[in-house]
């Protein structure tokens, strides 16, 4: 399960602290104009080191594309990709070979593999979600050529909570801040907030939300493939994510069916819509042509730099103190994960769209 995608697939490869990230990219119609800058800049977006409030680790996550681009333009073949590890402390690690580390995979991969890689996770690290910016990146470019845009923003950290609909932003007010929040002083709330509980060791969650704009009406399958299941089974594979939900979400439960019910209107061009859009862009699976936007929540990081009861690999009780550099809040860096996994989503649903009628 290190592929993602039907016709627009994504295999990724590498660990944490190996020699490389990268991946494979299959399924790239030809003759898109690339613009390699731009996948730079979303990878820089990722990375770590970009400011105060997130992991102190150093990565140019330069990316090198190693096939499937010529003169600039697809080729409809392979594009294969590589991005170096450069700054791996490994050695920060070392106290960790033989124990597990709390809310961590370290168990897990045990149990199932018979082996781990104890330094930074390995291969369960959120380092590989820097191939996952490549991908994105790319859909994006592609979407762009359909009119279709997609962005996130960070929403709530901790009881912290942006209280404006999506509709009050675009994507050119995400990255006014390190913590990606569109409101200055929400987003000044919750600098100050990561900063206080970074200071005493400890990590903190929230959510980020996912919008989709100008989306194409007919995207989707019934019954397994449904938008709304592809886009949940993306944003659940990102590490750190607890929770998704879409258009009213968990919030509808406090109404009527009466409250919600999305009205079929037409305008003056004679184009269908809805008069409200609880639905959040998708009904019967498929998308109906409205704004799409979803929610996230991602749970407070689990390492924390302070004093934590585990066990070793024997069964005995021990002491951690983690080492090394940590983010005390994923969200920051998670905003271009988010966008990257839906832009995947949706440009493998336009290319799947495109088998379903004559």
């Amino acid at each position: 399960m290190n592929s993602f995608g039907e016709i627009f697939k994504l295999t990724s490869f590498g660990e944490s602290h190996g020699v490389a990230i990268g991946g494979v990219i299959d399924g790239m119609p030809a003759g898109l104009e690339v613009n390699q800058q731009a996948i730079q800049h979303e990878l820089n977006r990722r990375r770590p080191g970009q400011s105060e409030i997130v992991t102190a680790r150093k990565e140019s996550d330069t990316v090198k594309i190693l096939s499937g681009i010529f003169e600039g333009k697809t080729t409809g073949t392979p594009i294969g990709f590589v991005i170096e590890n450069n700054d791996q402390h490994s050695n920060d690690y070392e106290n960790m070979r033989s124990l597990f580390r709390p809310s961590h995979a370290d168990y897990t991969y045990s149990m199932k593999y018979g082996a781990r890689d104890h330094r930074g996770g390995g291969r369960s690290s959120a380092r590989e979600t820097a191939a996952r910016i490549v991908a994105g990146a790319l859909a994006k470019q592609a979407l762009a050529k359909y009119g279709i845009e997609v962005f996130a923003y960070t929403s709530q950290i901790g009881d912290i909570k942006l209280e404006k609909p999506y509709t009050s932003f675009t994507s050119t007010d995400v990255d006014k801040n390190v913590v990606r929040c569109p409101d200055d002083d929400t987003a000044a709330k919750m600098i100050d907030l990561i900063s206080k509980v970074k200071a005493s060791g400890d990590t903190v969650g929230g959510i980020i939300t996912g919008v989709v704009r100008g989306c194409h009406v007919g995207l989707g399958d019934p019954v397994f493939g449904k938008l709304h299941a592809r886009l949940a089974s993306a944003m659940m594979s990102i590490n750190a994510a607890k929770g998704f939900d879409y258009g009213m979400g968990f919030d509808g439960v406090n109404l009527l069916g009466s409250e919600v019910s999305d009205i079929f209107v037409k305008n003056s061009d004679g184009e269908v819509h809805t008069s409200t859009n609880n639905s959040g862009g998708i009904q019967g699976g498929i998308s109906n042509g409205e704004d799409i936007y979803f929610r996230v929540a991602f749970k407070p990081v689990a390492t924390l730099l302070r004093d934590v009861e585990t066990i070793d690999t024997q069964g005995n009780n021990v002491i951690l103190h983690a080492k090394g550099r940590h983010d005390p809040c994923v969200l920051p860096r998670a905003v271009p994960i988010v966008e990257a996994m839906a832009a995947m989503v949706i440009f493998d649903a336009l290319l799947l769209n495109r088998v379903s009628r004559i």
